[in-house]
């Protein structure tokens, strides 16, 4: 398991991405490991995480790379930094389109708390996960997940065959419950967030897209600490942990 901070920002997506430890320079910034903290440039570290992506599974093979975290930790930011650094042989496909439809969560009585572990397919997930790692010799088709309407499109994400590195983001994919979608990765890596950041993050993406101020701190408090809360307690089986630090900017 690997940790890194960064002591560097940068105004493109590539200061969202941290540092590993095996480099020269001290952080500027306090460092939160027990370990004294150094940096490098977050060009160099992106470049060394696709790296280790590659080298997860020999040449020739599909490799699947989840991705998990608490909400608003950046997972998605890291996962498409890491896919785009990959470049055309890697996939991004998210968790997020196996969203419960609104209909179901109302039907089954739990859409006050949408987000939360039950209010996703997750053996739907596992089956596309399953389906991706065999590698077929045609186009997968993923769902995606609508924020404006928050709701999961069908068939939103194609991965071709030629793709050699799917990357899957997630909150859950380190819990107990989700073995099956866990089968189908061959590393998971946890992404982590300064707690006042991840909140303050939420807390604007859930105003951005339709609730009061009041309403969207309400949610968070109550439904995505707790989501959070789950998440991290599921840290120690991760392959790897990426400290984000402060970096990333508080956007829906």
């Amino acid at each position: 398991m690997l940790n890194g901070c960064i002591g560097e920002q940068g105004a493109s997506i590539r200061a969202a991405m941290p540092a590993v430890q095996r480099v020269k320079r001290p952080c500027a910034a306090p460092c939160p490991f027990r370990e004294p903290c150094q940096t490098r440039s977050v060009a160099d570290a992106l470049s060394d995480l696709a790296a280790a992506a590659r080298s997860i599974r020999p040449s020739g093979t599909r490799i699947m790379l989840g991705v998990a975290g608490a909400p608003g930790s950046g997972k998605t930011t890291f996962a498409r930094a890491l896919v785009a650094e990959l470049g055309p042989s890697a996939a991004h496909v998210p968790m997020d389109g196996f969203h419960l439809a609104d209909v179901t969560l109302d039907a089954l009585g739990i859409r006050d708390r949408k987000g939360a572990p039950e209010t996703f397919d997750n053996h739907g997930y596992a089956r596309l996960l399953e389906a991706l790692a065999s590698r077929p010799p045609h186009t997968v088709y993923a769902p995606g997940f609508e924020r404006d309407i928050e709701q999961p499109i069908a068939a939103a994400i194609a991965v071709d065959p030629s793709v050699d590195i799917v990357v899957t983001e997630g909150n859950y994919l380190l819990l107990d419950g989700w073995d099956d979608a866990r089968a189908s990765l061959d590393e998971i890596w946890f992404v982590r967030e300064n707690e006042t950041l991840r909140r303050e993050r939420l807390i604007a993406r859930h105003i951005a897209f339709g609730k009061t101020p009041d309403a969207a701190r309400a949610w968070v408090a109550r439904v995505d600490d707790a989501n959070a809360h789950l998440i991290e307690r599921s840290v120690a089986r991760a392959d790897r942990v990426i400290e984000l630090g402060s970096l990333l900017p508080a956007r829906p």
